[in-house]
């Protein structure tokens, strides 16, 4: 028998096959996202077309965009890091801060400004002790030099060490850190090239940390055997909210030898993927394919365009907000913001044949199956419910519709805590998530 898998009352996302058993007439297929408005144009004297390095982080009501502005190259103590605000995701503002001149006058929204500009990356610090002087960090750096900050506000900020806490990496794109609240340690993802320095393929590699400052040696990402190796220009790793034990990444992918405006001063083209991970080192790509398409617009069609931005907001009822930059290097570089149905980045699909999914076995806690799912007016979906050999204990009746939490007649509590397989049954229908609560 083999052993089962505890997932609580927590969400189970259908981003990967790994709580699947066997799976008939069914298959796993990635949502791509919908673009929405335009959040915000950098076109501030000390922001500009090579603005880039968009960090969001949503701190109570408030979203927080953090993004480099002014870059006249990479060596350049004159790059800035800007910050812009909202209260709902979507109007973003510029706070008047007062704190660094540009051109030799205060009124703006820089946060830093140096080297570590170049790719200065926040978080908001869910570590039960972190310090409250340093309730946001943040990293930054090039030439293999990665530098840690802190700030108790998320607006004033200062480095944690005078020496860079990592030197083993590129580090010239965006390097993005956590606080693993399962794990109890920070997590960094970074970015190095498989040859050496600016040699063979852009790639991951992570490292762990239980003081922000001494981390271990990083370790590359591990795919499946036969995964195809592709330019990753950036990770933008992030805990799914509301199921943090699925990490997400939405890595830009950079196709250097390809052009397609001609003339065009600079070669390649880029669009993002999308891939997860249970334990931060193995990670699933079940979808080869793009996540975000460059789409029709021939400005999107040049070099670094179609970045994500690193985070996951929950902006609305029922979606998340995630944001991507456009026109990279053009006069009207702007990011637009991307909606997802809430855990509904992929989901087990069937057609109007139908299929079935067996899961491995679980335990759980709670006594009600909760669906994320949508169907078409003569779909349905439908649960077993089977013990680890196989044998049916319970049946639902079949649910149809669009919901984000649809609740089966299933009264689970006499089950709670013993090993057992369910298993969904598809009729022209989608299932992104499920939860036993």
């Amino acid at each position: 028998m083999k052993q089962s898998e505890s997932i609580s009352s927590r969400w189970e996302l259908f981003v990967d096959e790994g709580l699947v058993e066997s799976k008939r007439g069914v298959a796993l297929w990635l949502s791509t996202p919908v673009r929405r408005e335009v959040v915000l144009t950098t076109n501030q004297p000390w922001e500009g077309p090579a603005s880039a390095y968009f960090t969001a982080i949503q701190d109570g009501k408030k979203v927080r965009l953090y993004y480099r502005g002014y870059c006249p190259g990479d060596q350049s103590l004159e790059q800035v890091t800007c910050l812009a605000e909202s209260d709902d995701g979507i109007h973003f503002s510029r706070p008047n801060l007062g704190l660094f001149a540009f051109r030799g006058a205060k009124a703006n929204n820089i946060v830093w400004q140096g080297l570590e500009a170049h790719n200065f990356a926040p978080f908001l610090d869910t570590n039960p002790k972190a310090r409250p002087d340093a309730r946001y960090k943040a990293l930054g750096g090039i030439n293999s030099k990665l530098y840690a900050f802190g700030s108790p506000d998320g607006v004033r900020w200062q480095k944690l060490s005078p020496t860079p806490v990592l030197t083993d990496g590129t580090f010239d794109s965006l390097n993005t850190a956590f606080f693993d609240e399962a794990l109890g340690k920070y997590r960094l993802y970074s970015r190095y090239f498989t040859q050496g320095e600016y040699s063979g393929y852009r790639a991951i590699q992570s490292c762990l940390s239980e003081d922000f400052l001494r981390w271990s040696k990083p370790e590359p990402n591990r795919y499946a055997p036969g995964t195809p190796t592709e330019h990753f220009y950036t990770n933008a790793v992030r805990p799914c909210p509301g199921a943090p034990h699925v990490l997400l990444s939405f890595p830009k992918r950079f196709v250097p030898e390809r052009t397609k405006l001609a003339g065009y001063k600079e070669p390649g083209v880029s669009d993002a993927v999308f891939m997860s991970s249970r334990d931060g080192l193995h990670w699933s790509r079940p979808f080869l394919e793009a996540w975000l398409r460059p789409g029709p617009d021939p400005h999107n069609w040049t070099q670094r365009s179609n970045m994500p931005a690193t985070g996951i907001m929950e902006t609305g009822e029922g979606e998340f907000s995630l944001y991507a930059s456009e026109h990279y290097d053009w006069p009207d570089h702007r990011l637009r913001r991307l909606t997802v149905r809430r855990h509904g980045f992929a989901s087990v699909h069937a057609d109007a044949s139908g299929g079935e999914l067996t899961t491995r076995p679980l335990t759980f806690t709670g006594s009600r199956l909760v669906l994320n799912y949508a169907t078409s007016a003569t779909g349905s979906l439908q649960v077993e419910v089977l013990d680890p050999a196989g044998k049916p204990l319970a049946q639902s009746k079949p649910l149809f519709g669009d919901e984000l939490e649809g609740t089966l007649d299933l009264n689970l509590a006499p089950l709670s805590g013993k090993p057992l397989k369910l298993r969904f049954l598809l009729k022209d229908a989608d299932l992104y998530a499920f939860r036993i609560r």
